[in-house]
């Protein structure tokens, strides 16, 4: 069984452990200044009118890219979370403390919210569009779209970045993590608006003050994150691998 650790305060506040923080507030900052910043530029670029089919693809693409991107400059430092989905998945698993998940989370927030603020500013005030559930899907709908988008994530993400045994898997991490992220955004896009990511909505959330429906990526990502550490950490990574503190 994967072991959950609440971790130590001196370790927490190492010098190694703030530099994690910095890494993971500047990653999630760039990925969701430009996967904001395209839905910001279409609604621009097509005067405002409903996501179409060509938005929705360059829309998941600019994610996609955003996010390879994010993991791969963040990974030897901070391990490359940039999703609370993410770390409290690997915190399930045994593989980053309860403690330095929470400061991974603020760290998180607050590139989210100040990515946000940054596209206000450059593009004039222009809105920031928020992630909401389409019309004629409900509620419990949206979480359920969540939780089976964000547990694809994380399964991704212990597949070839955090399993011991993931060989060769690992110098690719980024990239499927990426593929994986922006194949779920051209599926449920239309749909939940395809999260996945609490840090990703709550930082638009702000930045617009509207909340409505924000706790669906909350709840969503977090039960199948959470889903998806506990499935692959207690199944499939070996007993005999010692859990490590931001180990891939």
């Amino acid at each position: 069984m994967a072991g959950i650790a609440f971790g130590r305060f001196d370790d927490s506040f190492s010098v190694a452990s703030l530099r994690a923080y910095l890494a993971e507030f500047i990653s999630t900052l760039l990925f969701v200044f430009a996967g904001v910043g395209s839905a910001i530029a279409y609604n621009k670029l097509s005067g405002g009118a409903a996501l179409d089919a060509e938005g929705l693809v360059a829309v998941a693409v600019c994610h996609g890219f955003a996010l390879f991107v994010a993991v791969a400059v963040g990974a030897n430092i901070s391990g490359g979370h940039v999703n609370p989905a993410v770390t409290f998945g690997l915190a399930l698993g045994g593989h980053i403390t309860i403690l330095s998940g929470i400061f991974y989370w603020i760290a998180q927030l607050l590139g989210s919210i100040v990515a946000c603020f940054l596209l206000k500013a450059v593009t004039g005030g222009m809105a920031v569009p928020t992630h909401g559930v389409a019309a004629g899907v409900g509620a419990a709908e949206g979480v359920v779209m969540e939780i089976i988008i964000t547990f694809a994530l994380v399964y991704t993400v212990y597949a070839t970045a955090a399993d011991p045994k993931k060989g060769s898997l690992g110098t690719i991490a980024p990239i499927a993590i990426g593929f994986i992220v922006g194949a779920n955004i051209l599926a449920a896009g239309p749909f939940s608006g395809g999260s996945m990511n609490p840090a990703r909505s709550f930082g638009p959330a702000v930045a617009s003050g509207d909340f409505s429906d924000n706790w669906i990526y909350w709840v969503g990502p977090l039960v199948g994150g959470g889903l998806a550490g506990l499935i692959y950490g207690n199944i499939f990574i070996t007993s005999d691998h010692t859990p490590l503190t931001n180990d891939f």
